[in-house]
């Protein structure tokens, strides 16, 4: 979140609250007893008062078994509302610290998302923030509109969001999406952090269980790239150990006791299970390069070249070091697979052109729905919406 014409946005946060669950549970027992509506009331008030978002959020269910975690956005929608609406709450008046009434709102949705959510979201900022206008906007339109790749932004290509519960694979043609061409698929970053920790684990390694999962979080971020080929990557780890393994050295927060353990094959395996799932669960194993064939495949026929030529990255786990160029390789060839076969069954009747595969990778890509939310929004027909 931010303000409108920043390069990176003011805060980053996980999307968690933690409610105190002893003014709920007193809530709810003052209503069940039928005990008077001052103390009801009270409880109620404090309830909704004393929560966190966040990290701090995270930290305060750590310190204290009274706060119970929940995380409003599950695979991309949202599927709490109260404690979305809680979320928002603290994101405008405690980190942005401005008022409602005086600035206009962008929000991001993702592209699968529901007209009912739209309508909830546009209930709560209107009716409970009295905020003056409020834009919705997809967000892979929003990464190809922020134009980092460029002088002249394109506003067809297919995006590759890959965010911490979903992963979605969006063409986009003239600035408009190709709603029946969407593919989702149940691989994202959280898939990565939770494979990391169940191969730590599996190893031995000694980190305490409170602590596994972040710990398995930082490693990705910190220590994680995609190989080329797997095979000789675990050749490689099995030559030379000490050139490719890392230390991760911790405290335990229980104890305080220092830690240490091992980071191996975690570190180009976390990523691999976008290029072969199957290492990761039975329950999908269709590659991402394969979905993002298939996604441009059933785009209209005149827009699959400009579709290829402009693949998109955007969201943190698509940060990984090589992973463009893996993603570019491994596209290239399903596309050059079929040209070499469309072309044998002509038999050189006709000549056909070849098909350009670029996959395009910038430093920003992070914070590109951001980045591209921010510019939209600070450009004077982002108002003239509203005006209208």
């Amino acid at each position: 979140m931010g303000f409108a014409g920043n390069v990176e946005p003011s805060f980053i946060l996980p999307t968690v609250v933690a409610v105190n669950d002893s003014f709920v549970n007193q809530t709810r027992a003052s209503s069940t007893k039928g005990s008077n509506w001052s103390a009801q009331h009270s409880a109620g008030v404090m309830a909704d008062l004393d929560f966190y978002i966040g990290e701090e959020a995270l930290s305060r269910s750590k310190s204290s078994s009274t706060y119970n975690l929940s995380y409003p956005i599950k695979h991309g929608q949202v599927d709490n509302w109260d404690a979305m609406e809680r979320f928002w709450q603290q994101c405008i008046y405690n980190y942005l610290r401005c008022d409602p009434e005086d600035h206009y709102f962008l929000l991001t949705e993702s592209p699968l998302t529901a007209p009912e959510s739209r309508e909830y979201t546009g209930e709560i900022l209107f009716e409970t923030f009295n905020v003056p206008g409020l834009y919705i906007a997809v967000q892979p339109v929003l990464a190809l509109a922020a134009g980092y790749t460029t002088s002249k932004c394109e506003m067809t290509g297919v995006v590759v969001d890959v965010g911490d519960g979903a992963t979605h694979v969006v063409p986009v043609a003239d600035g408009y999406v190709i709603g029946s061409s969407i593919k989702s698929i149940p691989v994202a970053g959280k898939d990565v952090t939770r494979f990391i920790q169940q191969l730590m684990r599996e190893r031995g390694e000694h980190v305490p269980p409170e602590e596994s999962l972040e710990v398995a979080r930082k490693v990705k971020e910190m220590y994680c790239y995609t190989c080329s080929d797997i095979v000789k990557e675990f050749n490689k780890h099995d030559k030379e150990p000490a050139k490719f393994i890392k230390q991760w050295r911790g405290t335990k927060p229980k104890t305080g006791a220092p830690y240490s353990c091992d980071i191996g094959y975690e570190r180009f395996l976390g990523p691999e299970v976008f290029f072969n799932p199957e290492i990761y669960s039975s329950d999908f194993t269709i590659p991402l390069p394969e979905v993002i064939d298939k996604c441009i495949q059933s785009a209209p026929i005149d827009t699959r070249r400009a579709l290829y030529k402009n693949v998109v990255l955007s969201g943190g786990s698509t940060m990984f070091k090589d992973f463009n160029r893996r993603l570019q390789r491994d596209l290239k060839k399903i596309v050059d697979a079929r040209f070499q076969l469309s072309d044998a069954r002509i038999r050189g009747e006709v000549k056909a052109q070849p098909v350009e595969v670029n996959v395009v990778s910038h430093p920003i890509q992070r914070y590109a729905v951001w980045f591209g939310g921010s510019v939209l929004a600070s450009t004077p027909d982002f108002f003239k919406v509203f005006k209208d």
